[in-house]
């Protein structure tokens, strides 16, 4: 419907017919664009950042469609222009509907002359409010009667407003439909004056913009998932990191453990966290002077990440603690935490090695569990120790894990690690990559400048997964 304002001004021309083209071909290029977007996101329940990405999406691509719809209003004029040649032509056009869901659908323009109390309702008005046209129009007393509850005093201002006031109509409420449905409309409108400048009329067009808040209620919906979500990850991961520190040794440096007999060891360890995670893994590494004067040195992995997985590995710690301090073997170690792995209300896999090292005989004892071999590095040269049997921790039951003695000498240098140390995506995995390393291993002074090195040429690589490498080297 034409505002008031055409009586008094000359009709404004329409623009370039070849600018508003090149609009159009625009928006279709970029609409194009969002769609393919939209169809590469993935979508999976579980995973808020991707359904909020794809919600964006799909809104970016209905408001495209509308600004497309728009821009072919803007580029034909003013539909329903009938002329005397194509008077027959403009009246089977006006009798088509339009496409379902089209922009056309779902704008309509309404006048409401307050001098005749005549109502003038466009024909896709009548159907965005779901009446037929025989009903007859809705006056602005009637109005308020389809709308929701707590948005009648919205529009009840606005209509005032704009009637006493002559201020312009800017709003939205939501309407309630005669099969139950809802929409949501958005109303835009200014008062017509007449000769002595008093209201005759209001004149207005009003917009479905149900689908439109939809897909932004979805995105926000989605965006407050996703918030949610990382929030409660980063406290997760607090968390985990505060366990992982109460639980680890607290000596980050070298830990110098001199024996009863005629050597004794000087410790070093590290905690590497993954490069493509944030997540807190279930790596540990320990160092315990025994009662009968030996030293129990360990590392260990256990699948999963977050709380659940340093949980478990502050329980396994723990036992492990405890069974050394009593005098259990390495081998027996690994059988009772595999027991205790099966116990668990949290069935998990990991692996370990349990190393038991007497300073008087220069004796290690050692037993592993699927884990990678302690190294040794002796007079320039490294290699992994033969290992005895064992198989992962909570793989099966009723497992019995041997273990193996080897002699160390002055000198000598163990590493014990963890396999994210040398997993790697940049590079082959393997032991190959620490036993290069062994001609500045041999000739290092102290553990702690032994880790210094692995970690340079291993600790700042992208690792798959956290890791933790520890160093005893035997000293005189």
């Amino acid at each position: 419907m034409p505002s008031h304002l055409s009586a008094d001004r000359p009709a404004p021309q329409p623009p370039e017919r070849t600018a508003v083209d090149a609009l159009i071909s625009r928006t279709r290029l970029l609409r194009g664009d969002v769609d393919a977007v939209r169809r590469d996101t993935s979508v999976m329940d579980d995973d808020p950042q991707l359904r909020w990405q794809r919600a964006l999406c799909e809104l970016a691509v209905h408001q495209l469609d509308d600004l497309g719809e728009h821009l072919g209003q803007l580029r034909d004029g003013i539909p329903h222009q009938v002329t005397a040649e194509g008077a027959a032509e403009d009246t089977a056009a006006t009798a088509a509907e339009p496409a379902a869901g089209s922009l056309l659908s779902r704008v309509g323009s309404a006048e409401w002359n307050l001098l005749t109390d005549e109502v003038s309702w466009s024909d896709e008005l009548y159907r965005i409010f779901g009446r037929e046209p025989g009903t007859g129009a809705l006056s602005l007393d009637e109005l308020p009667s389809v709308l929701l509850a707590e948005d009648q005093p919205l529009l009840t201002s606005m209509v005032t407003d704009c009637l006493v006031d002559g201020r312009p109509i800017d709003g939205e409420f939501r309407i309630l439909l005669s099969d139950g449905g809802m929409r949501t409309l958005h109303m835009t409108g200014k008062p017509v004056l007449d000769e002595e400048g008093c209201t005759a009329s209001m004149w207005a067009v009003l917009r479905d913009v149900s689908r439109l808040r939809r897909s932004q209620h979805i995105v926000g919906r989605t965006r407050d998932t996703a918030r949610r979500r990382e929030q409660m990850a980063r406290a997760e991961h607090r968390m985990a990191v505060e366990l992982q520190e109460a639980v680890l040794p607290p000596w980050r440096g070298s830990l110098p453990l001199p024996g009863r007999g005629a050597s004794g060891l000087d410790i070093a360890a590290r905690y590497l966290p993954s490069g493509s995670s944030d997540l807190i893994g279930g790596d540990w590494y320990d160092a315990l002077p025994l009662p009968d004067g030996g030293t129990m040195l360990t590392v260990g992995d256990l699948t999963g990440h977050g709380i659940p997985a340093t949980s478990a590995m502050a329980m396994l710690l723990g036992a492990l603690r405890g069974m050394a301090v009593a005098g259990v073997g390495p081998g027996a170690v690994m059988g009772h935490l595999n027991q205790l792995i099966e116990c668990s209300a949290q069935p998990a896999l990991g692996s370990a090695v349990c190393c038991r090292f007497d300073p008087a005989s220069g004796t290690l004892v050692w037993a592993q569990a699927g884990h990678p071999a302690p190294l040794l590095f002796r007079d320039g040269v490294g290699r992994p120790l033969p290992a005895p049997d064992g198989v992962l921790l909570g793989a099966t039951s009723g497992v019995t894990y041997e273990q193996d003695q080897v002699d160390l000498l002055p000198g000598d240098v163990l590493v014990l690690h963890t396999d994210g140390l040398t997993r790697r995506s940049d590079r082959s995995t393997g032991p190959d990559m620490l036993l290069g390393l062994a001609p500045r291993l041999t000739q290092a002074r102290t553990a702690q400048e032994c880790v210094r090195t692995v970690v340079e040429e291993l600790g700042t690589a992208e690792r798959l997964d956290d890791a933790c490498v520890l160093v005893a080297r035997v000293e005189a």
